[in-house]
């Protein structure tokens, strides 16, 4: 109300026409009531007098429910506080003009300050109230369309602590603030216990410019000096309330000099400041020079006109004072007034908090889409905000010192494995080397080969190798293994099955394994690898893929960053090719250690080699399979998982081959004829028993004199059942089952055809001596003397009939 009234005051001392015409206003207050302003309203228009236009109102909610009606009432309507941005919508208010700015009207000037310090990555903290929520909506579309990321954007309606949270954990360091000044203190507490102030943050506060506000903390844990501390820094920005260029405007007075005679009539009556008396100030001149202006035109048309009886409708008058308003330009007290589809084009002034007080930083003309400095943004770094945390991207790499270790022992390694090879070819026509089968050795060494280099491509990361080279590179990789591991393996399970057949099998020699069914293990092996590894090539191939984890911060403060990356080879469905490849290499191992377990305990110096053979399969076998378990664990550590998987490696591969060629080394060497090899089978009889040649005739001979005397023991024990009327019951008894076992023990021996009589022999004279001493040379049976068969008689010799059963009964 002062600022009109001063202003009325100075329009009755500006000159024609301003001074030919008096405005007079109809005062009514609504109290920000809707149903008080709609009465005041109607009771306006019912009682009069004439109204030309409605001038407010103060509170954005009644004005918007005045101004829907007016173009009913063909009133225009001229708005100097309602900032709503819904206001905007011409559709919905087409009577209405504000000459104070909207709210969104800061977005396009927060754009140009954000683009101006290179922000390009922001977050909103936005009260949940209408006239925030609308500018925040509006803000997010200037933001796309100036190519600013809006990274998060947080609301709240009581405690803001939880979105203040959110936008840290999101890593927003430029945040944009929508709220009111009783809001303010709970969120610049928050942020001062959240430490989001100081050297890493910048907050903008827009939509509002009151002073002293951190004054009132209100129902805040903090103390003022705390809400203080917080905002430090901060940056508002709002419409500009009261020009700050001394140029003297429409009234002829400065800004300035206005302000004077505002407080000073204010002061008069007891009044507080209010923040849009400059824009009720021009608000007034603005429908002044209006209606004037209307008021003229009128006067000319109706001089000039054909017509004696001139008038003109409210439709007409009403859209006479809108194109008038629209038309209107001056300076005022507010800056430059100009209006832009009804509204308010705007000059935007940027403060920032120093120290405890407001400084004016900047200020941007909508006019002329220009921002300027009136003085430079404090940071407390010696250089600005950054808007996200500078991240330093570090390959997670193999260690060169690791990798110089493992790579010189695999080289050594190889170097080892070729001198092995040339020594298998070059004696594989000893008695020695013959026993061993040079054949697997050569896929053996093949495999341990192939193994040793696939350590140096497990080594290489994108830093040495292109990105389209490490792609093949993957392929490579999987490849070598798959087939090094089965070669090596393959032939290890083909020497134990080997083994396995001569320790467990008496009649090898009828069984006899040619090597290239030997050799046909290890080729059935590679065939499954060579399908897997087609297939996975073929539907699935391995890629190079990035793997990034968290960020780690500096432990010193410092605003950066590290992101850790990983250069690995995957594919989409890794898990079921990896389960696939797992299971099958753990049943040829899993396999490979069962027979060398079984072969354990031949001793012979024939199978000599199968001791250091199973040895390195129990050894290299488990160590295979627990390093391939280690590396999956390990692929988020590649120092670890090289190191490994390199040391498993070259641990199986050294094992096996030193255990499969040094002991075959050193017996060449203290015997290079093989002369001992042949002693030493003849006296082990345990051994040699199981491989010596029985003649044909031999074992057509024992199998005659076998059935031979299966029948002879069926007609003693058939006589025998006979005579059981005929004898005591307990003393025949011991009898039947003496023959019954003897019977039993006989079926054994026709069916170990392959064995030596006088095993039989002695499985005889340990199990019933009573019969062997007394019965069988009765029965025509074995001497308990002799090696060879006896049947009581001259062999070709009709044998005796019944001669036991005489003896049998004189016993009885």
């Amino acid at each position: 109300m002062p600022a009109v009234q001063l202003a009325l005051q100075h329009l009755g001392k500006q000159p024609a026409p301003l001074r030919n015409y008096e405005l007079q206003f109809h005062f009514a207050d609504s109290k920000c009531d809707n149903a008080k302003a709609l009465k005041a309203f109607f009771e306006a228009i019912f009682y009069g007098p004439k109204h030309l236009m409605v001038f407010g109102g103060l509170c954005s909610s009644v004005t918007s429910i005045i101004a829907q009606s007016l173009k009913a009432w063909n009133l225009p309507q001229l708005s100097f506080a309602a900032t709503l941005p819904a206001l905007a919508n011409k559709r919905r208010y087409p009577n209405l003009f504000r000459i104070v700015p909207s709210n969104s009207a800061v977005n396009p000037a927060l754009v140009k300050f954000l683009s101006n310090y290179g922000w390009r990555r922001v977050g909103t903290l936005t009260q949940l109230e209408e006239r925030f929520t609308e500018v925040q909506k509006n803000l997010a579309e200037h933001l796309k369309q100036a190519g600013v990321e809006l990274v998060e954007a947080q609301w709240f309606s009581g405690d803001p602590c939880a979105a203040i949270k959110t936008l840290k954990e999101n890593d927003v360091r430029i945040v944009i603030g929508q709220f009111d000044e009783f809001s303010a203190a709970k969120v610049f507490c928050c942020v001062y216990h959240l430490d989001m102030f100081g050297l890493k943050y910048q907050w903008i506060l827009s939509g509002w410019s009151e002073t002293s506000w951190w004054t009132h903390t209100g129902t805040s844990s903090c103390s003022a000096q705390s809400v203080l501390s917080a905002m430090e820094g901060a940056v508002s920005v709002d419409f500009e309330t009261l020009s700050s260029q001394h140029i003297r405007g429409v009234s002829g007075r400065t800004p300035q000099e206005y302000k004077q005679e505002y407080d000073k009539r204010c002061m008069l009556k007891g009044l507080g400041s209010s923040k849009f008396h400059g824009f009720a100030y021009d608000g007034t001149w603005v429908v002044a020079k209006a209606l004037t202006r209307v008021m003229e035109t009128l006067k000319y048309r109706e001089k000039y006109s054909a017509h004696r009886n001139f008038t003109v409708t409210e439709r007409e008058m009403a859209n006479m004072i809108l194109q008038a308003m629209s038309d209107t330009k001056f300076f005022g007290v507010t800056g430059q007034v100009l209006f832009r589809n009804g509204e308010r084009v705007a000059t935007i002034k940027f403060a920032q908090f120093q120290a405890g007080r407001e400084v004016q930083v900047g200020e941007y003309s909508n006019i002329t889409d220009r921002l300027e400095f009136a003085g430079p943004i404090w940071f407390k770094g010696h250089e600005r905000t950054r808007d996200h945390t500078h991240v330093y991207p570090q390959r997670m790499e193999i260690s060169m010192v690791l990798y110089s270790i493992l790579a010189s022992i695999s080289v050594l390694g190889i170097l080892v494995t070729i001198v092995f090879l040339f020594f298998n070819i070059q004696n594989h026509n000893h008695r020695v080397a013959q026993m061993s089968s040079p054949s697997l050795n050569t896929l053996l060494i093949l495999g341990t080969l192939l193994s040793y280099s696939f350590i140096f491509l497990f080594g290489l990361d994108g830093s040495y190798v292109p990105e389209g080279v490490f792609d093949a590179l993957c392929a490579i990789r999987i490849w070598l293994i798959s087939i090094g591991h089965s070669t090596a393996f393959g032939a290890m399970l083909a020497k134990m099955w080997r083994l396995h057949l001569i320790y467990e099998s008496i009649s090898f020699r009828k069984r006899n394994i040619k090597n290239y069914m030997l050799i046909g293990i290890v080729c059935g092996l590679l065939l499954v690898d060579m399908c897997l590894l087609t297939s996975l090539q073929v539907l699935d191939p391995l890629r190079g893929t990035v793997k990034e984890f968290s960020l780690e911060f500096d432990p010193h403060g410092r605003d950066f960053a590290i992101r850790p990356f990983l250069e690995h080879c995957e594919n989409i469905h890794m898990n079921i090719w990896m389960m696939i490849m797992y299971l099958y290499k753990t049943l040829l191992v899993l396999l490979s250690c069962v027979l060398a377990w079984k072969t354990r305990h031949s001793n012979t110096l024939t199978l000599s080699h199968s001791r250091c053979t199973w040895i390195s399969v129990c050894i290299a076998g488990p160590l295979s399979v627990i390093g391939a378990f280690l590396a999956l664990l390990t692929r988020d550590q590649p120092n670890v998982q090289f190191c490994i998987v390199g040391v498993i490696i070259i641990t199986c591969c050294s094992v096996t081959l030193s255990l499969v060629f040094i002991p075959e080394i050193i017996l060449m060497r203290t015997d290079p004829d093989g002369a001992s090899l042949s002693n030493t089978k003849q006296t082990d009889s345990s051994a040699s028993s199981s491989m010596t040649l029985i003649s044909t005739a031999l074992i057509d001979l024992l199998q005659s004199d076998n059935k031979y005397l299966t029948m002879c023991i069926s007609e003693v024990f058939i006589y025998v059942i006979m005579l059981i009327p005929e004898v005591l019951y307990l003393a025949a008894l011991p009898c039947l089952f003496v023959l019954f076992f003897n019977v039993l023990l006989v079926d054994e021996c026709i069916s170990l055809t392959d064995v030596f009589l006088c095993s039989v022999q002695r499985r005889l004279s340990l199990q019933l001596p009573i019969l062997h001493h007394a019965y069988l040379p009765s029965i025509g049976g074995v001497d308990a003397s002799c090696s060879t068969p006896s049947f009581g008689a001259q062999h070709g010799q009709e044998p005796p009939s019944f001669t036991g059963m005489v003896h049998l009964t004189d016993m009885k």
